[in-house]
């Protein structure tokens, strides 16, 4: 439910990339096409000449200013990963941990050699099952080791009192990114699913099944999880919240799903719960007529697809490979298995981030910068302040509820106060799909041992050496990972333009999460709760169904187009929060004026600094993934989009009406 900022990807870590803005001016000269007009396509003003010379490598999908970051850091976090698997005397207890975890995971002798045979008690346990009435154990084991089968199951704040932590299920257990990807019927659909079922019986066959058998298989599997998908509710409306709260009884379950054993599976879990919320109760109900219809030998098919799925990438070569060919070649477009190393190093960041955060924090983020950007944060959320007592839309009544939800916004910077303890966790040299699954098991006590108990606001959703920032809406709390504190978004000695373009837009971008059509609809205190006047209420929806409209109708791949209603929180949170660091640009210049450098003016390299920190190549295959599965536009759209929606920009760069960066109709919600 987090609404965050950047694009999340595959092992997204942090710190500066190969291309350096030149200086004085705080943006890269060398990016920038001078034969495209920026009233006609900022973008590829600001970027051209970055996408035409810096290619994707063959290992990614997509290749951006946040890769660049990432592929630095990692080189960071693998030097530290590689100093830390040497087994010493002196190693603290975290670099043993982090080591050891590293060291299992390169040793691709061991990992040869096994096989198949580390998921082989897993699948030995579901053939074993005599009958239905073993289902609901068996997936809470499951469950615990880090397989998504039939639904999730974990822990939120609850909508109605954010101090207290609620049961939620949901609904899961497929294999592709989406359910429309097993419901949609054109062309490129339908051979993606042909794909992803001869993934299935190719990996059936890989444990030694005859290819009759395994092609029987993989189809059973595909059929579950299509009738999960037919189940499934769309992502559109996964962003609603008001429609992802409703609290159920496991009297209530039992009702909706009675072919599966409830008290069961929490007993597993060693819960005594009697309630919980369900985000889809049409899912469960769906989930309860499956069980109840599917043969047990059916089922079993698909618990073994699922537990091959997620073990694939951790098992010998044969089996990574076929992983690799559809969950990253089909869908994404990549060319290349990364080298083991840079997989291994997203691997312990993943599921010991603030352990190797640790060290990362100590190697790389120090000085003043946590004071830097919290002294920003208060000028954006003075901005914001402004905006919102001079907006005409909005009443005087709904004004000050957002006026104090807005002061009562918490800022969390750099990396938790206090570090998350894995010292549970047992870490073997030897067994690394063991650590994987132990480490899945810490990741899902953690979350489900909330129940019961207050709400820790103080714990982050995301390691320190990450490129991204979130706001969370039930904890009202905007989230900046050290990993984003680097150039290019922030140069500590850097043109002042220039980072509010980038970092002061990121800020702004998060505060605007507080407001936007997820986040409005929760109070200051993070509770669910409608504190708008209908009227109020009515033109923020209108203003938003601008920016639904405008995104809409970009092109991501082929005939594939953005999904304005999905991307509505991201879209608007770029539109206010670059809005809100222009605005805090402007009071800053008049207190102190700032020269033009390299032929710009500071409101130019302010918006120079926006387009360039979205400066992007991606493959056909992720643009339309991404399209159909992500709540962000593509780099293209969060620059121009933006942009064309603020005189400002006009304005700096001497556009005029009936250019393309020049809406007739410009959207503006904040």
């Amino acid at each position: 439910m987090y609404c965050r900022f950047a694009l999340i990807l595959a092992g997204s870590l942090c710190l500066y990339g190969q291309t350096q803005r030149s200086a004085p001016s705080g943006i890269d000269l060398t990016a920038i096409d001078r034969s495209a007009s920026p009233c006609n396509d900022f973008y590829q003003y600001s970027c051209g000449l970055w996408i035409k010379n810096n290619p994707i490598p063959s290992d990614q999908a997509t290749w951006g200013r946040f890769n660049e970051l990432a592929d630095t850091n990692r080189n960071i976090l693998h030097d530290i990963l590689e100093k830390a698997a040497v087994e010493r005397p002196d190693r603290t207890p975290v670099q043993q941990k982090i080591g050891d975890y590293y060291a299992s995971c390169m040793d691709d002798k061991s990992v040869e050699a096994k096989g198949a045979s580390p998921v082989q008690d897993d699948l030995d346990r579901i053939a074993n099952m005599s009958g239905k009435e073993s289902l609901a154990q068996e997936v809470a084991h499951l469950h615990l080791e880090g397989v998504s089968a039939f639904f999730r199951f974990g822990s939120i704040q609850d909508p109605n009192d954010a101090n207290k932590t609620i049961g939620q299920l949901g609904q899961g257990g497929l294999g592709m990114p989406d359910r429309d990807f097993y419901l949609k019927s054109d062309p490129k659909s339908v051979e993606t699913k042909a794909k992803y079922q001869a993934y299935a019986q190719k990996m059936f066959e890989l444990l030694g099944h005859e290819p009759a058998r395994a092609a029987a298989e993989a189809k059973t599997a595909m059929a579950v999880e299509t009738a999960l998908a037919t189940a499934s509710v769309d992502r559109v409306s996964l962003r609603d919240p008001q429609k992802l709260y409703n609290h159920k009884t496991l009297s209530d379950l039992d009702s909706l799903a009675p072919s599966f054993d409830w008290s069961a599976y929490l007993k597993a879990l060693s819960l005594s719960i009697r309630d919980m919320n369900v985000g889809q109760p049409s899912f469960v109900k769906g989930l309860g007529g499956e069980l109840s219809a599917g043969s047990l030998a059916d089922l079993k098919t698909y618990l073994t697809w699922r537990v091959l799925d997620r073990a694939a990438p951790l098992l010998s070569g044969p089996f990574v490979q076929e992983s690799f060919d559809f969950n990253q070649k089909t869908l994404r477009g990549v060319k290349d298995q990364q080298v083991r190393w840079k997989r291994c190093v997203a691997l312990v960041d993943r599921d010991l981030g603030e352990a190797l955060g640790q060290e990362y924090v100590r190697r790389a983020f120090g000085g003043d910068a946590k004071e830097r950007t919290l002294k920003m944060v208060g000028e954006i959320e003075s901005e914001m302040a402004k905006d919102i007592q001079s907006i005409s839309w909005m009443s005087d009544e709904t004004k000050k509820q957002a006026l104090a939800k807005l002061h009562a916004v918490a800022n969390k910077i750099g990396y938790p106060d206090k570090w998350r303890d894995y010292s549970s966790v047992r870490i073997d040299r030897k067994d690394l799909l063991g650590n994987q699954e132990r480490a899945a098991q810490f990741a899902f006590k953690r979350q489900i041992d909330k129940i019961g108990k207050p709400v820790d606001k103080m714990q982050w959703s995301m390691s320190p050496p990450t490129v991204n920032a979130y706001y969370n809406p039930p904890e009202n709390n905007i989230n900046f990972p050290a990993g984003i504190l680097q150039p290019p978004f922030y140069f500590s000695s850097g043109d002042e333009a220039a980072n509010y373009g980038a970092i002061g837009a990121v800020v702004g971008h998060e505060l605007t999460h507080g407001f936007d059509d997820q986040g409005r609809q929760y109070d200051g205190e993070g509770n669910l709760r409608d504190w708008w006047t209908g009227a109020d209420a009515k033109s923020f929806k209108d203003r938003a169904d601008c920016l639904v409209s405008e995104y809409g109708n970009f092109v991501a791949a082929g005939d594939v187009k953005q999904n304005g209603r999905l991307t509505l929180g991201e879209n608007g949170a770029d539109n206010g929060g670059l809005r809100l660091a222009y605005m805090a640009l402007m009071d800053s210049l008049a207190v102190h004026t700032l020269p033009a450098k390299d032929g710009f003016t500071p409101q130019q390299r302010f918006f120079l600094a926006w387009g360039q920190i979205w400066c992007q190549n991606i493959t056909d295959e992720a643009a339309r993934l991404q399209a159909l599965t992500n709540p962000h536009s593509l780099g293209r759209y969060r620059v121009n989009g933006v942009v064309q929606n603020m005189s400002e920009f006009s304005n700096a760069f001497g556009c005029h009406q009936g250019q393309p960066m020049v809406s007739a109709n410009a959207c503006r919600v904040w």
